[in-house]
């Protein structure tokens, strides 16, 4: 049974405290620190900071794991990866309805396509839909609003890079604001050259759409 993103972030968060309280823990042993004087140092008794350091308190805040770190002698660093599916608005699926119709039905349409991942490695990324057809696939990303283009191009570069698809769809909402972007943007002409029009023509006729393409629906 799928989890809901909030309980995959809720589980993979918890697993994180757990295992940085337990380097905490390791350095605390090194060092020679007792939990009592843990606990002054972090203006919390002495039980407080034993049951953080078993990974009996999987719920404390970032915060209060950075500043228990810092007391042992370590220093926190975070960034987050590219993971699972994430959470699609209305606007999003709405967007996937209207390009389902322009794809011939002979070709195979699926939602939510996990990125391939290479023998012996893992990915939890996901196209938002995927076309096949017979020897080719396409991945197709949708988009209601985007800030940064540059951003968008090199996110959807690594997965085609990582993932096994022949071609890219970038579907945006067409708004007058993605009709500016999308003239003022090198970088998205350059990623997704092949123009809408032949794309979909391709797609309705049930081939490849010839190369990545970027489409205003």
């Amino acid at each position: 049974m799928r989890q809901a993103p909030c309980d995959r972030g809720r589980a993979r968060g918890r697993r994180l405290v757990i295992d940085l309280a337990r380097e905490a823990e390791d350095a605390r042993l090194d060092r020679g620190l007792s939990y009592r004087g843990l606990g002054r140092a972090l203006g919390i008794s002495g039980e407080q900071a034993a049951r953080i350091c078993r990974g009996e308190s999987p719920d404390v805040s970032l915060v209060r794991i950075a500043e228990l770190l810092e007391v042992v002698g370590l220093e926190l660093g975070a960034r987050a990866f590219p993971g699972s599916v994430p959470f699609r608005d209305q606007g999003q699926l709405s967007l996937l309805a209207r390009f389902r119709p322009r794809v011939a039905a002979s070709l195979i349409w699926r939602l939510e396509q996990p990125v391939i991942a290479l023998p012996g490695t893992s990915d939890q990324r996901a196209w938002d839909a995927s076309i096949g057809g017979p020897g080719w696939s396409v991945g197709v990303e949708a988009e209601t609003h985007i800030h940064d283009s540059q951003a968008v191009t090199r996110r959807l570069a690594l997965k085609q890079r990582d993932g096994d698809v022949d071609a890219v769809i970038l579907l945006l909402t067409d708004s007058r604001w993605h009709r500016d972007l999308v003239r003022a943007a090198d970088d998205l002409r350059e990623s997704f050259p092949v123009a809408a029009r032949v794309a979909l023509r391709q797609l309705g006729d049930g081939k490849p759409p010839g190369g990545n393409a970027l489409v205003l629906l």
